[in-house]
């Protein structure tokens, strides 16, 4: 049976690269395309901010502009549920993956809180500062007022902002409770808090969103963006709340956002 041996070298590129399952061209495609709209619109940012004077109008337009491309280079589907909130804002949700952030942002105009680590990326920390996303070091509690500050200041600026307060993300079993800290300065201005639920579907010949969208095991950043471009495409659900909450307590504001975002949370399956 010698002659059901097959000599790869033997096999003309073409026929070798039809052999190739589909879902790993689609993410070698998508691969490179991420970089390159990344890259290329942050290009574009730092030649427009040398000769636009409004730069925080256009942060904005950058980065709604990269939101949209990245969600259609996922495939991603959003389904709103609700009326997403006109800055400025403050708003709070749970959080599942990488990709909370550019479906949240195609649909509401705002900046992120993101963890200090992010801040030591190589090249991604100064990009995402650039656009205007405030980092805070949750190991610090005196970072916390700082970060506090920041966000007053935004919004006074008119722009909206976002954090995810259960601190890390999640499988999508369930919502996390929300972590008092990020909400010390909400309750000590009194300010109204808005929230969202996240959550996720693939197809149902494609394996779970629990597993290809939600990041929250050890998977290397690389390897899971690279899974998750195997997929054709998948839906984000993401549900508004109709009217902000405010509390002067904030372990009471934490535990009442909490419980909103739950009540709407969709299970991820």
């Amino acid at each position: 049976m010698q002659w059901l041996e097959l000599d790869l070298d033997s096999v003309p590129v073409v026929e070798r690269f039809s052999r190739t399952p589909m879902k790993y061209i689609r993410a070698t495609v998508r691969f490179f395309l991420f970089f390159g709209l990344t890259f290329g619109i942050y290009f574009v940012w730092f030649l427009g901010s040398f000769f636009i004077p409004n730069k925080q109008y256009w942060r904005q337009i950058i980065f709604k502009k990269w939101a949209v491309g990245f969600t259609w280079l996922l495939g991603m589907k959003i389904d709103v549920i609700g009326k997403p909130p006109k800055a400025p804002f403050f708003l709070v949700a749970n959080h599942l993956s990488y990709v909370d952030i550019p479906a949240l942002r195609a649909v509401a105009d705002g900046i992120f809180v993101a963890k200090g680590e992010i801040e030591h990326w190589f090249m991604a920390g100064k990009m995402i500062r650039d656009i205007g996303m405030i980092y805070i070091d949750r190991t610090r509690k005196r970072d916390i007022p700082r970060a506090g500050s920041q966000i007053i200041e935004k919004l006074d600026n008119g722009e909206g902002v976002i954090v995810f307060p259960e601190g890390t993300s999640t499988k999508g079993d369930g919502v996390l409770p929300f972590n008092s800290s990020f909400l010390e300065f909400a309750a000590n201005t009194d300010l109204p808090v808005t929230y969202a639920s996240i959550s996720y579907r693939t197809p149902i010949s494609e394996r779970s969103a629990s597993e290809m969208v939600c990041w929250w095991d050890d998977t290397t950043l690389i390897h899971h963006i690279w899974r998750l471009f195997t997929l054709p495409e998948f839906t984000a659900i993401i549900t508004f709340g109709e009217f902000p909450v405010q509390n002067p307590n904030r372990k009471d504001l934490a535990r009442e956002l909490t419980e909103r975002v739950r009540e709407r949370f969709i299970p991820v399956i």
